[in-house]
């Protein structure tokens, strides 16, 4: 492993105590930037629509004041920006900054790609909650970015269907089990939902909120803990309801899947706060038969939820501006004029808890125009989001989770068999890429 990864790594362990003396020497901003002067002219690469507008408020008010200029260049999201931040870093030609998901920053960071922005950012941290800050910091002093948006999870149902099965919505999820069963008694040709594998931020927000730590550090080393006893947990009760047949087991996003929304063959969906505009496009015709509520809990005294989702604003390494490009990081996600243009312009759910109540969420989406209280109940399920871990080839674990659990899913075969090969193709992956793991 080159030493540079190595005290890369270790500067970004998931636990803290981890970090110790050698954060100081590997990741901390440096006295270049500390002492920056005059004006700059900064490059953002972002996939939100409309940036280009919420940067304008920058460069016409807080901008022109400090005399710093951001121009947004517009990409395409997920490993495909990924692989071009990377490719740039490699030349030393990265932007100022860029939008990157949650679980792309270990990867950026054991790249040396992105800088830590704390001491330029201290502020900002009261802004969000406590598990979204964590996905930024990697339970380290350090921080890589500033949370922009996010995906907690929720459950939403049709309250047509329900009532008229006579259903009730289950609040853990051995009464989801129970509901989805009583369902099928009732009415054979419906489901309460599927189990989708073609998105793997469904089942990771799934393990998240059940405890779930896929990548921690141990000294200089990665242990990656994706079959641990929270995941397995999850993966048996699915793997059991698909088994058995009390809900669908057919993927997300198809034609398939959306007229059985749209007819009510499938009456209920785990998803997240963004699922309005899903259900918009998906099916159209039950618009203001739906409605949100928290996502089922594993324990009936706990109140916890997952994120499925989500991204953030960066500061490259490679930036000469670095204090000036945290400041606009800073703003874009925390000042209330910049937040609700990124409501308005981009449709994100903003990070800052003070923003989920601002006067831009004080109509619920025009699908659920029957739930007064959703944003702000929506705001309420925020609050509880879990800590995540990731670790630094979340794509590798993605991708086998698709192979893996889809192919158990269309044969209703074991999952935890699916979900050791996602754990062996990740471990062998980081080993593959130089980094040491621990057992």
């Amino acid at each position: 492993m080159p030493n540079t990864k190595l005290r890369r790594l270790v500067a970004t362990s998931i636990a803290v105590t981890l970090c110790g003396t050698a954060l100081a020497a590997c990741g901390s901003s440096d006295d270049k930037s500390s002492s920056e002067s005059g004006p700059a002219s900064l490059t953002y690469w972002s996939w939100t629509p409309g940036m280009d507008k919420v940067a304008d408020l920058w460069n016409k008010g807080p901008g022109k004041q400090q005399k710093i200029t951001v121009t947004v260049k517009k990409q395409a999201s997920g490993d495909t920006l990924v692989t071009k931040i990377l490719t740039a870093h490699k030349a030393k030609k990265a932007p100022d900054l860029v939008q990157a998901e949650y679980q792309a920053l270990p990867t950026l960071v054991s790249n040396d790609a992105l800088a830590d922005i704390a001491g330029e950012s201290k502020d900002a941290k009261s802004k969000f909650a406590d598990g979204v800050w964590q996905q930024t910091t990697l339970g380290s002093d350090a921080v890589y970015a500033i949370p922009q948006d996010i995906g907690p999870m929720m459950f939403y149902y049709r309250q047509d269907l329900f009532k008229k099965y006579g259903l009730t919505v289950p609040t853990t999820w051995e009464q989801f089990a129970e509901t989805a069963r009583a369902l099928k008694k009732k009415a054979p040709d419906k489901d309460l939902t599927t189990f989708s594998a073609n998105d793997s931020g469904l089942f990771a927000g799934l393990a998240q909120q059940a405890g779930a730590k896929w990548w921690t550090a141990s000294g200089d080393k990665w242990k990656v803990g994706i079959d641990d006893a929270a995941t397995e947990k999850v993966a048996d009760f699915w793997g059991g309801l698909v088994k058995e047949g009390a809900i669908d087991n057919q993927p997300m996003y198809t034609p398939s899947w959306n007229k059985a929304l749209n007819t009510g063959k499938q009456i209920a969906w785990v998803s997240a706060v963004w699922a309005p505009g899903t259900l918009t496009t998906a099916a159209p015709d039950t618009k203001g038969k739906w409605a949100m509520a928290p996502l089922p809990q594993w324990d009936g005294g706990t109140d916890v939820t997952g994120s499925w989702g989500g991204s953030s604003t960066a500061v490259t390494t490679d930036s000469q501006h670095k204090v000036a490009a945290a400041k606009f990081a800073t703003w874009l996600n925390t000042d209330p004029q910049a937040v609700a243009a990124l409501a308005k312009e981009g449709g994100i759910y903003p990070a800052a808890t003070t923003a989920q109540t601002s006067d831009a969420f004080s109509e619920p989406p025009a699908f659920f125009s029957n739930q007064a209280d959703f944003y702000p109940k929506a705001a309420e399920i925020a609050k509880t989001t879990a800590p995540s871990a990731w670790g630094p080839n979340v794509n590798v674990a993605y991708t086998t989770f698709k192979d893996a659990f889809g192919a158990a899913a269309k044969d209703k075969s074991d999952f935890t068999a699916a979900l050791k090969k996602m754990q062996d193709d990740t471990v062998a992956d980081l080993k593959k890429q130089g980094f040491g793991v621990a057992q």
